[in-house]
């Protein structure tokens, strides 16, 4: 489980194809501190730390989470949001992120206001239910709050901590980026679907 704040931005080091899957190498100062098994969301998919060696974590990504991701997109030298596992003594911050990347967004817009920035990130139909105003949407793992919303697209503002110290800065119109709605959300919008299916009561 994670919350949506990062901790850290890592640059992509290496990429592995081998036997079907791709074997990512990322270099973080947060590599000291991790172990082997530990996981680690990587802009916002959840991965299991397979070995830390010189500066770089590496984590192992198998056919399924290269299709419905952007980790199968990555290239090296490209900045990753980074966010170990939530510890449960520890304050709460953001939402909770489970690090299961419900669809992929593409980036259609972004815009200055005062220091902030505004981006517009349109996303399948089929997530529509998901998503409410003000409800939390974690967008390459980092937590953010939905201002604005349409059938097929939400935008968000952007403060400039987070531009600073995520990924986001580097996004362009165009980008593709994982979401993760709220898991709340998710729990509800199914509920009410098993409550309208017959024979249901």
């Amino acid at each position: 489980m994670f919350t949506g704040l990062i901790e850290a931005v890592g640059q992509v080091t290496g990429l592995d194809h081998t036997d079907g899957h791709l074997r990512l190498r990322i270099r973080t100062a947060l590599a000291p501190q991790l172990t082997p098994g530990e996981s680690v969301a990587v802009n916002g998919v959840c991965l299991t730390v397979t070995d830390t060696a010189g500066g770089d974590m590496s984590a192992d990504i198998g056919p399924e989470t290269m299709r419905v991701t952007t980790l199968g997109e990555l290239h090296r030298e490209q900045t990753v949001n980074l966010e170990r596992a939530m510890r449960a003594d520890s304050r709460f911050g953001g939402h909770f992120v489970q690090g299961h990347v419900d669809g992929v967004g593409t980036v259609e817009g972004l815009r200055a206001e005062a220091d902030s920035r505004w981006l517009t990130i349109g996303f399948a139909r089929s997530l529509g239910a998901y998503f409410v105003r003000k409800g939390s949407i974690a967008v390459d793992g980092v937590s953010l709050t939905v201002a604005d919303l349409a059938d097929d697209r939400f935008d968000v503002m952007i403060i400039p901590f987070t531009w600073a110290h995520t990924n986001i800065s580097a996004l362009r119109v165009g980008s593709r980026v994982n979401l993760e709605c709220d898991m709340v959300g998710k729990y509800v919008a199914r509920a009410v679907e098993l409550f309208r299916l017959p024979g249901s009561g």
